[in-house]
Protein backbone atom coordinates (compact mmCIF):
# COMPACT_ATOMS: atom_id res chain seq x y z
CA UNK A 1 0.00 0.00 0.00
CA UNK A 2 3.00 2.70 1.14
CA UNK A 3 5.88 2.87 -1.45
CA UNK A 4 9.41 4.03 0.24
CA UNK A 5 8.83 7.70 -0.52
CA UNK A 6 5.53 7.27 1.24
CA UNK A 7 7.51 5.80 4.49
CA UNK A 8 9.52 8.28 4.34
CA UNK A 9 6.82 11.26 4.39
CA UNK A 10 5.13 9.50 7.19
CA UNK A 11 8.03 8.90 9.07
CA UNK A 12 8.81 13.06 8.63
CA UNK A 13 6.01 13.72 9.81
CA UNK A 14 6.50 12.48 13.09
CA UNK A 15 3.95 9.78 12.36
CA UNK A 16 3.93 5.86 12.98
CA UNK A 17 2.35 3.75 10.00
CA UNK A 18 0.76 1.40 12.37
CA UNK A 19 -1.70 4.73 13.68
CA UNK A 20 -2.05 5.60 9.69
CA UNK A 21 -2.95 1.84 8.64
CA UNK A 22 -5.29 2.06 12.02
CA UNK A 23 -6.85 5.62 10.36
CA UNK A 24 -7.24 3.79 7.46
CA UNK A 25 -9.17 0.97 8.96
CA UNK A 26 -11.26 3.73 11.15
CA UNK A 27 -12.67 5.06 7.71
CA UNK A 28 -13.87 1.23 6.56
CA UNK A 29 -15.56 -0.29 9.38
CA UNK A 30 -16.55 3.62 10.69
CA UNK A 31 -16.81 4.77 14.20
CA UNK A 32 -19.54 3.28 16.31
CA UNK A 33 -21.90 5.86 18.31
CA UNK A 34 -21.43 6.14 22.08
CA UNK A 35 -24.87 5.03 23.76
CA UNK A 36 -26.12 8.08 25.93
CA UNK A 37 -28.47 7.03 29.22
CA UNK A 38 -30.10 9.80 29.43
CA UNK A 39 -29.19 13.73 29.87
CA UNK A 40 -27.46 15.43 32.56
CA UNK A 41 -29.57 18.00 34.09
CA UNK A 42 -29.64 20.08 37.48
CA UNK A 43 -30.63 17.69 40.25
CA UNK A 44 -29.11 14.92 38.07
CA UNK A 45 -25.20 15.05 36.88
CA UNK A 46 -25.17 18.73 37.27
CA UNK A 47 -24.55 21.01 40.28
CA UNK A 48 -26.41 24.22 40.24
CA UNK A 49 -24.08 26.96 42.65
CA UNK A 50 -26.17 30.17 42.36
CA UNK A 51 -24.53 33.42 42.35
CA UNK A 52 -23.82 33.53 46.11
CA UNK A 53 -22.10 30.40 46.47
CA UNK A 54 -20.06 31.23 43.29
CA UNK A 55 -19.12 34.30 45.02
CA UNK A 56 -17.72 31.99 48.31
CA UNK A 57 -15.92 29.77 46.01
CA UNK A 58 -14.04 32.52 44.33
CA UNK A 59 -12.86 33.74 47.53
CA UNK A 60 -11.91 30.51 48.53
CA UNK A 61 -9.84 29.95 45.83
CA UNK A 62 -7.46 32.84 45.91
CA UNK A 63 -6.72 30.98 49.37
CA UNK A 64 -6.02 27.34 47.24
CA UNK A 65 -4.00 28.49 44.76
CA UNK A 66 -0.66 29.23 46.94
CA UNK A 67 2.36 27.38 45.88
CA UNK A 68 0.27 26.59 42.64
CA UNK A 69 0.94 26.96 38.94
CA UNK A 70 -2.13 28.28 37.00
CA UNK A 71 -2.22 28.56 33.37
CA UNK A 72 -4.91 29.61 30.65
CA UNK A 73 -5.08 27.25 27.66
CA UNK A 74 -6.70 28.98 24.68
CA UNK A 75 -7.07 27.41 20.91
CA UNK A 76 -6.49 30.37 18.63
CA UNK A 77 -5.77 28.88 15.58
CA UNK A 78 -9.27 29.19 13.96
CA UNK A 79 -9.65 31.39 11.00
CA UNK A 80 -11.95 34.33 10.70
CA UNK A 81 -12.67 33.28 7.27
CA UNK A 82 -16.15 31.55 8.12
CA UNK A 83 -17.18 34.71 9.93
CA UNK A 84 -17.23 36.87 6.92
CA UNK A 85 -18.80 34.26 4.46
CA UNK A 86 -21.90 36.53 3.60
CA UNK A 87 -19.69 39.45 3.11
CA UNK A 88 -17.27 37.12 0.87
CA UNK A 89 -20.42 36.00 -1.14
CA UNK A 90 -21.57 39.88 -1.64
CA UNK A 91 -17.91 40.48 -3.18
CA UNK A 92 -17.24 37.91 -5.24
CA UNK A 93 -20.96 37.26 -6.10
CA UNK A 94 -22.83 40.41 -5.80
CA UNK A 95 -25.09 38.89 -3.04
CA UNK A 96 -25.93 41.49 -0.62
CA UNK A 97 -28.31 39.96 1.81
CA UNK A 98 -29.41 40.74 5.52
CA UNK A 99 -26.77 40.25 7.01
CA UNK A 100 -24.77 42.06 4.42
CA UNK A 101 -27.03 44.72 4.61
CA UNK A 102 -26.93 44.83 8.21
CA UNK A 103 -23.12 44.89 8.65
CA UNK A 104 -22.40 47.49 5.98
CA UNK A 105 -25.12 50.41 8.04
CA UNK A 106 -24.05 49.69 10.90
CA UNK A 107 -20.24 50.09 10.01
CA UNK A 108 -19.15 52.61 12.63
CA UNK A 109 -20.55 50.31 15.32
CA UNK A 110 -17.01 47.77 15.18
CA UNK A 111 -14.34 48.13 16.90
CA UNK A 112 -12.62 47.48 13.91
CA UNK A 113 -14.17 50.71 11.94
CA UNK A 114 -11.20 53.16 12.00
CA UNK A 115 -9.14 51.02 11.13
CA UNK A 116 -10.83 50.33 8.14
CA UNK A 117 -11.49 53.80 6.95
CA UNK A 118 -8.03 54.17 7.23
CA UNK A 119 -7.19 51.64 4.70
CA UNK A 120 -10.09 52.65 2.56
CA UNK A 121 -8.98 56.24 2.93
CA UNK A 122 -12.73 58.07 2.32
CA UNK A 123 -15.80 57.21 4.45
CA UNK A 124 -17.96 57.42 1.49
CA UNK A 125 -16.23 54.75 -0.66
CA UNK A 126 -18.70 52.11 -2.46
CA UNK A 127 -19.76 49.14 -0.77
CA UNK A 128 -17.43 47.04 -2.77
CA UNK A 129 -14.50 48.89 -2.16
CA UNK A 130 -14.97 48.37 1.58
CA UNK A 131 -15.68 45.05 1.82
CA UNK A 132 -12.37 44.51 -0.74
CA UNK A 133 -10.03 46.47 1.78
CA UNK A 134 -12.16 44.94 4.62
CA UNK A 135 -11.60 40.95 3.75
CA UNK A 136 -8.38 40.94 0.97
CA UNK A 137 -4.31 41.69 1.56
CA UNK A 138 -5.25 44.89 -0.19
CA UNK A 139 -6.87 46.05 3.07
CA UNK A 140 -7.17 44.80 6.57
CA UNK A 141 -6.77 41.20 5.25
CA UNK A 142 -9.40 39.85 7.71
CA UNK A 143 -10.75 37.48 6.01
CA UNK A 144 -7.68 35.63 5.91
CA UNK A 145 -6.71 36.03 9.87
CA UNK A 146 -7.56 34.24 12.43
CA UNK A 147 -10.11 35.61 15.13
CA UNK A 148 -7.85 36.36 17.70
CA UNK A 149 -5.91 39.37 15.58
CA UNK A 150 -9.22 40.67 14.81
CA UNK A 151 -10.36 44.12 16.30
CA UNK A 152 -13.57 43.10 18.71
CA UNK A 153 -13.85 45.85 21.13
CA UNK A 154 -13.97 49.13 21.54
CA UNK A 155 -12.53 50.88 24.48
CA UNK A 156 -13.06 54.89 23.79
CA UNK A 157 -9.87 55.85 21.14
CA UNK A 158 -8.53 51.89 21.73
CA UNK A 159 -9.64 48.58 20.35
CA UNK A 160 -8.75 45.13 21.61
CA UNK A 161 -8.28 42.36 19.92
CA UNK A 162 -9.47 38.66 21.48
CA UNK A 163 -6.28 37.20 22.29
CA UNK A 164 -5.89 41.15 24.11
CA UNK A 165 -9.27 40.22 26.15
CA UNK A 166 -7.50 36.87 27.15
CA UNK A 167 -4.25 38.96 28.73
CA UNK A 168 -6.99 40.36 30.65
CA UNK A 169 -8.94 37.65 31.51
CA UNK A 170 -5.48 35.93 32.66
CA UNK A 171 -4.81 38.67 34.92
CA UNK A 172 -8.10 38.37 36.84
CA UNK A 173 -8.30 34.91 37.20
CA UNK A 174 -5.51 32.99 36.40
CA UNK A 175 -3.02 34.63 38.25
CA UNK A 176 -0.97 33.19 40.90
CA UNK A 177 1.81 35.32 42.73
CA UNK A 178 1.96 38.09 40.42
CA UNK A 179 2.10 35.51 37.25
CA UNK A 180 -0.28 34.66 34.66
CA UNK A 181 0.72 31.58 32.31
CA UNK A 182 -0.30 31.98 29.28
CA UNK A 183 -0.83 29.46 26.20
CA UNK A 184 -1.84 29.85 23.11
CA UNK A 185 -2.55 27.01 19.98
CA UNK A 186 -2.13 28.77 16.96
CA UNK A 187 -1.85 27.82 13.01
CA UNK A 188 2.18 28.03 11.71
CA UNK A 189 1.27 30.77 9.17
CA UNK A 190 0.01 33.33 11.44
CA UNK A 191 2.32 32.39 14.67
CA UNK A 192 4.13 35.86 14.10
CA UNK A 193 1.37 37.52 13.68
CA UNK A 194 0.87 36.59 17.37
CA UNK A 195 3.74 36.90 18.44
CA UNK A 196 4.43 40.90 16.66
CA UNK A 197 0.67 41.79 18.59
CA UNK A 198 1.86 40.27 22.19
CA UNK A 199 5.21 42.25 21.75
CA UNK A 200 3.37 45.34 20.73
CA UNK A 201 1.04 45.65 24.25
CA UNK A 202 2.68 43.23 26.52
CA UNK A 203 4.39 45.71 28.85
CA UNK A 204 1.53 48.06 28.91
CA UNK A 205 -0.69 45.00 30.32
CA UNK A 206 1.77 44.31 32.91
CA UNK A 207 1.54 48.10 34.13
CA UNK A 208 -2.05 48.44 33.84
CA UNK A 209 -3.14 44.73 36.05
CA UNK A 210 0.26 44.54 38.09
CA UNK A 211 1.12 41.21 36.64
CA UNK A 212 4.33 39.58 34.81
CA UNK A 213 2.45 37.42 31.86
CA UNK A 214 4.89 34.35 30.69
CA UNK A 215 3.35 33.33 26.83
CA UNK A 216 3.51 30.30 25.39
CA UNK A 217 2.48 29.40 21.64
CA UNK A 218 2.29 26.58 20.06
CA UNK A 219 1.06 24.42 16.53
CA UNK A 220 -1.00 21.39 16.10
CA UNK A 221 1.56 18.64 15.55
CA UNK A 222 1.80 17.15 11.50
CA UNK A 223 1.87 13.81 13.74
CA UNK A 224 -1.81 14.16 14.52
CA UNK A 225 -2.91 14.67 10.97
CA UNK A 226 -4.94 12.05 9.65
CA UNK A 227 -4.47 10.66 6.22
CA UNK A 228 -7.11 11.22 3.31
CA UNK A 229 -8.72 8.51 1.57
CA UNK A 230 -11.02 8.35 -1.86
CA UNK A 231 -14.31 7.47 -1.73
CA UNK A 232 -13.38 3.52 -1.51
CA UNK A 233 -11.25 4.12 1.36
CA UNK A 234 -7.38 3.71 -0.28
CA UNK A 235 -5.24 6.33 0.07
CA UNK A 236 -5.61 9.72 -1.56
CA UNK A 237 -2.75 10.93 -3.74
CA UNK A 238 -2.45 14.67 -4.93
CA UNK A 239 -1.19 15.49 -8.60
CA UNK A 240 2.26 14.74 -7.54
CA UNK A 241 1.46 11.26 -6.39
CA UNK A 242 2.06 12.17 -2.96
CA UNK A 243 -0.37 11.30 0.32
CA UNK A 244 -2.22 13.55 1.26
CA UNK A 245 -2.65 14.55 5.44
CA UNK A 246 -5.28 16.98 6.94
CA UNK A 247 -5.57 18.93 10.05
CA UNK A 248 -7.53 16.13 12.77
CA UNK A 249 -9.46 18.98 14.19
CA UNK A 250 -9.20 20.43 18.06
CA UNK A 251 -8.88 16.93 19.45
CA UNK A 252 -5.55 16.97 18.19
CA UNK A 253 -4.92 19.95 20.71
CA UNK A 254 -4.58 16.92 23.25
CA UNK A 255 -1.12 16.64 22.46
CA UNK A 256 -0.16 20.67 23.07
CA UNK A 257 -2.68 20.15 26.27
CA UNK A 258 0.28 16.84 27.03
CA UNK A 259 3.39 19.22 26.80
CA UNK A 260 1.46 22.00 29.10
CA UNK A 261 2.99 21.74 33.07
CA UNK A 262 0.81 23.10 35.90
CA UNK A 263 -1.57 22.49 38.39
CA UNK A 264 -4.87 24.52 36.95
CA UNK A 265 -5.88 24.72 33.68
CA UNK A 266 -8.62 26.83 32.49
CA UNK A 267 -9.33 26.16 28.81
CA UNK A 268 -11.37 28.77 26.57
CA UNK A 269 -12.14 29.39 23.01
CA UNK A 270 -10.54 32.15 21.95
CA UNK A 271 -13.75 34.23 20.19
CA UNK A 272 -15.35 33.93 23.56
CA UNK A 273 -14.87 37.12 25.25
CA UNK A 274 -16.73 39.89 26.25
CA UNK A 275 -15.92 43.50 26.63
CA UNK A 276 -14.57 44.80 30.81
CA UNK A 277 -18.11 45.82 31.66
CA UNK A 278 -19.31 42.51 31.40
CA UNK A 279 -16.39 40.27 32.63
CA UNK A 280 -17.22 40.08 35.81
CA UNK A 281 -19.66 37.21 36.00
CA UNK A 282 -16.91 35.16 33.93
CA UNK A 283 -14.34 35.77 36.83
CA UNK A 284 -16.50 34.97 39.56
CA UNK A 285 -17.87 31.93 38.00
CA UNK A 286 -14.05 31.01 36.62
CA UNK A 287 -12.63 31.35 40.18
CA UNK A 288 -15.59 29.15 41.92
CA UNK A 289 -15.04 26.29 39.52
CA UNK A 290 -11.27 26.03 39.96
CA UNK A 291 -12.30 26.07 43.38
CA UNK A 292 -14.37 23.06 43.11
CA UNK A 293 -12.03 21.60 40.95
CA UNK A 294 -9.01 21.96 43.70
CA UNK A 295 -11.54 20.63 46.91
CA UNK A 296 -12.72 17.57 44.42
CA UNK A 297 -9.31 16.93 43.42
CA UNK A 298 -7.76 17.24 47.18
CA UNK A 299 -10.67 14.50 48.03
CA UNK A 300 -9.74 12.17 45.83
CA UNK A 301 -5.35 12.37 46.85
CA UNK A 302 -7.00 12.01 50.09
CA UNK A 303 -8.50 8.41 49.18
CA UNK A 304 -5.76 7.63 46.94
CA UNK A 305 -3.46 8.32 49.70
CA UNK A 306 -5.53 5.94 51.99
CA UNK A 307 -5.27 3.19 49.90
CA UNK A 308 -1.66 3.29 50.06
CA UNK A 309 -1.75 2.77 53.47
CA UNK A 310 -2.70 -0.18 55.95
CA UNK A 311 -5.29 -2.31 54.51
CA UNK A 312 -8.76 -1.15 53.61
CA UNK A 313 -11.44 -2.48 55.61
CA UNK A 314 -15.30 -3.39 54.13
CA UNK A 315 -16.52 0.14 55.24
CA UNK A 316 -13.09 2.13 53.96
CA UNK A 317 -13.95 0.59 50.18
CA UNK A 318 -17.96 0.84 50.67
CA UNK A 319 -16.88 4.84 51.35
CA UNK A 320 -14.69 5.13 48.67
CA UNK A 321 -17.51 3.42 46.22
CA UNK A 322 -20.21 5.66 47.72
CA UNK A 323 -17.58 8.93 46.82
CA UNK A 324 -16.95 7.48 42.86
CA UNK A 325 -20.99 6.86 42.48
CA UNK A 326 -22.45 9.97 44.42
CA UNK A 327 -19.61 12.84 43.99
CA UNK A 328 -17.70 11.66 41.01
CA UNK A 329 -21.05 10.70 39.46
CA UNK A 330 -19.71 7.42 37.70
CA UNK A 331 -22.26 4.07 38.20
CA UNK A 332 -20.40 0.97 38.47
CA UNK A 333 -20.99 -2.21 36.02
CA UNK A 334 -23.54 -4.31 36.73
CA UNK A 335 -20.80 -6.98 36.65
CA UNK A 336 -18.93 -5.10 39.37
CA UNK A 337 -20.77 -7.00 42.37
CA UNK A 338 -19.34 -10.33 41.56
CA UNK A 339 -15.76 -8.72 42.47
CA UNK A 340 -14.10 -9.58 44.96
CA UNK A 341 -12.99 -6.75 48.02
CA UNK A 342 -9.50 -6.89 46.27
CA UNK A 343 -10.64 -6.48 42.48
CA UNK A 344 -12.85 -3.65 44.47
CA UNK A 345 -9.98 -1.82 45.46
CA UNK A 346 -8.31 -2.08 42.20
CA UNK A 347 -11.44 -1.40 40.16
CA UNK A 348 -11.50 1.79 42.82
CA UNK A 349 -7.92 2.93 42.65
CA UNK A 350 -8.00 3.25 38.68
CA UNK A 351 -11.68 5.19 38.65
CA UNK A 352 -9.71 7.33 41.24
CA UNK A 353 -6.38 7.79 39.31
CA UNK A 354 -7.33 10.09 36.52
CA UNK A 355 -7.39 13.62 35.60
CA UNK A 356 -9.98 15.67 36.53
CA UNK A 357 -12.31 18.06 35.02
CA UNK A 358 -14.91 20.64 35.73
CA UNK A 359 -17.18 21.55 32.99
CA UNK A 360 -19.19 24.91 32.95
CA UNK A 361 -22.65 23.99 31.16
CA UNK A 362 -24.77 27.26 30.04
CA UNK A 363 -28.64 26.42 29.61
CA UNK A 364 -29.32 25.29 26.18
CA UNK A 365 -30.61 28.22 23.76
CA UNK A 366 -30.34 26.47 21.14
CA UNK A 367 -26.54 26.52 19.84
CA UNK A 368 -25.28 23.75 17.28
CA UNK A 369 -22.55 21.21 19.50
CA UNK A 370 -22.20 18.90 22.55
CA UNK A 371 -23.83 19.05 25.34
CA UNK A 372 -23.68 17.03 28.61
CA UNK A 373 -24.56 13.57 29.16
CA UNK A 374 -24.99 10.06 30.96
CA UNK A 375 -23.31 7.88 28.81
CA UNK A 376 -21.57 3.92 28.73
CA UNK A 377 -18.41 3.56 29.10
CA UNK A 378 -16.44 0.80 27.62
CA UNK A 379 -16.37 -0.98 30.98
CA UNK A 380 -19.77 -1.15 31.51
CA UNK A 381 -19.40 1.86 33.72
CA UNK A 382 -21.49 5.44 33.06
CA UNK A 383 -20.25 8.66 33.63
CA UNK A 384 -20.73 11.98 32.75
CA UNK A 385 -19.46 12.72 29.42
CA UNK A 386 -19.61 15.95 27.01
CA UNK A 387 -21.10 14.34 23.92
CA UNK A 388 -21.65 15.54 20.04
CA UNK A 389 -24.68 14.90 17.97
CA UNK A 390 -22.17 13.14 15.48
CA UNK A 391 -21.50 10.74 18.69
CA UNK A 392 -25.18 10.11 19.13
CA UNK A 393 -27.22 7.70 16.08
CA UNK A 394 -29.97 9.98 15.69
CA UNK A 395 -31.94 7.48 13.45
CA UNK A 396 -32.60 5.49 16.64
CA UNK A 397 -36.07 6.87 18.39
CA UNK A 398 -34.61 6.33 21.92
CA UNK A 399 -31.55 7.75 21.64
CA UNK A 400 -32.67 10.89 19.28
CA UNK A 401 -35.13 11.35 22.59
CA UNK A 402 -32.01 11.41 25.09
CA UNK A 403 -30.39 14.33 22.82
CA UNK A 404 -33.66 16.29 22.55
CA UNK A 405 -34.14 16.24 26.69
CA UNK A 406 -30.84 18.07 27.05
CA UNK A 407 -31.53 20.99 29.13
CA UNK A 408 -27.82 22.88 28.67
CA UNK A 409 -24.97 22.93 26.41
CA UNK A 410 -21.40 23.18 26.27
CA UNK A 411 -19.88 26.51 25.72
CA UNK A 412 -15.88 24.88 26.10
CA UNK A 413 -15.40 26.23 29.53
CA UNK A 414 -13.33 23.87 31.54
CA UNK A 415 -11.02 23.69 34.83
CA UNK A 416 -8.56 21.20 34.65
CA UNK A 417 -6.07 19.03 36.75
CA UNK A 418 -3.26 17.32 35.14
CA UNK A 419 -1.33 15.95 38.26
CA UNK A 420 -1.88 12.58 40.50
CA UNK A 421 -1.92 12.57 43.87
CA UNK A 422 1.83 11.99 44.08
CA UNK A 423 2.73 15.25 42.04
CA UNK A 424 3.62 13.51 38.75
CA UNK A 425 2.18 14.52 35.08
CA UNK A 426 -0.77 12.15 33.88
CA UNK A 427 -0.11 11.45 30.13
CA UNK A 428 -3.13 12.78 28.44
CA UNK A 429 -3.54 10.59 25.69
CA UNK A 430 -4.33 7.31 27.85
CA UNK A 431 -7.10 8.89 28.98
CA UNK A 432 -8.97 9.08 25.48
CA UNK A 433 -11.36 7.17 23.79
CA UNK A 434 -9.94 7.03 19.87
CA UNK A 435 -13.18 5.29 19.37
CA UNK A 436 -15.20 8.77 19.18
CA UNK A 437 -13.76 10.09 16.44
CA UNK A 438 -15.58 10.40 13.14
CA UNK A 439 -15.05 10.96 9.40
CA UNK A 440 -16.71 13.05 7.06
CA UNK A 441 -16.35 13.73 3.06
CA UNK A 442 -14.65 16.95 1.60
CA UNK A 443 -12.96 17.77 -1.30
CA UNK A 444 -9.13 18.98 -3.24
CA UNK A 445 -8.72 20.40 -6.33
CA UNK A 446 -12.12 19.27 -7.57
CA UNK A 447 -12.04 15.60 -6.29
CA UNK A 448 -14.04 14.34 -3.76
CA UNK A 449 -12.09 12.63 -0.71
CA UNK A 450 -12.79 10.85 2.97
CA UNK A 451 -11.32 12.83 5.96
CA UNK A 452 -10.99 11.53 9.45
CA UNK A 453 -11.26 13.98 12.57
CA UNK A 454 -9.58 12.72 16.10
CA UNK A 455 -11.55 11.89 18.99
CA UNK A 456 -12.81 16.00 20.20
CA UNK A 457 -10.57 17.69 22.94
CA UNK A 458 -13.86 18.37 25.04
CA UNK A 459 -15.19 14.98 24.31
CA UNK A 460 -13.82 11.87 23.32
CA UNK A 461 -9.83 13.17 23.59
CA UNK A 462 -11.21 13.28 27.23
CA UNK A 463 -13.54 10.52 27.64
CA UNK A 464 -11.70 8.49 30.54
CA UNK A 465 -11.11 11.62 32.58
CA UNK A 466 -13.44 12.33 36.13
CA UNK A 467 -15.73 14.90 34.81
CA UNK A 468 -18.10 17.44 36.63
CA UNK A 469 -20.97 19.65 35.18
CA UNK A 470 -21.66 22.86 37.03
CA UNK A 471 -24.16 25.18 35.48
CA UNK A 472 -22.59 29.10 34.52
CA UNK A 473 -24.32 31.74 33.69
CA UNK A 474 -25.58 32.11 29.67
CA UNK A 475 -23.29 35.48 29.92
CA UNK A 476 -20.09 33.55 30.14
CA UNK A 477 -20.90 32.28 26.75
CA UNK A 478 -20.32 34.91 23.79
CA UNK A 479 -18.64 33.37 20.94
CA UNK A 480 -18.43 35.50 17.35
CA UNK A 481 -19.79 33.02 14.27
CA UNK A 482 -20.18 35.69 12.53
CA UNK A 483 -18.95 39.43 12.27
CA UNK A 484 -22.61 40.31 12.72
CA UNK A 485 -22.52 38.86 16.38
CA UNK A 486 -20.06 41.94 16.76
CA UNK A 487 -23.27 43.97 17.17
CA UNK A 488 -24.90 42.36 20.05
CA UNK A 489 -24.90 44.06 22.76
CA UNK A 490 -22.30 41.96 24.26
CA UNK A 491 -19.89 42.92 22.15
CA UNK A 492 -20.38 46.67 22.11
Amino acid sequence: MFSENDLNLIEARGAKVETILEQIENFKIGFPYLNVVRAATIDDGMIQLGDEKAKELSKDFDNQIFGKKLLKFVPASGAASRMFKSLFAALEENKFDKSVNEVLEHLQDFAFYKSLIKSVGSESADHKTILKHLLTAEGLDYGALPKGLLEFHKYGDLTRTPAEEHLVEGAKYASSGGKVNLHFTVSPEHRSKFTSLIDAVLADYEVKYGVKYNISFSEQKPSTDTIAVNLDNTPFRTAGGDLLFRPAGHGALLENLNDQDADVVFIKNIDNVVPDSLKEQTIIYKKALASLVLSYQQAVFAYLKMMDGADLKEEDVEEIEDFIEFDLCVEFPESYDNLSLEERKTYCRTKLNRPLRICGMVKNVGEPGGGPFWAENADGSISLQVVESAQIDLKDPEQKEIFNEATHFNPVDLICTLKDYQGNKFNLLEFRDPKTGFNTQKSQSGRDLKAQELPGLWNGAMADWNTLFVEVPLITFNPVKTVNDLLRPEHQ
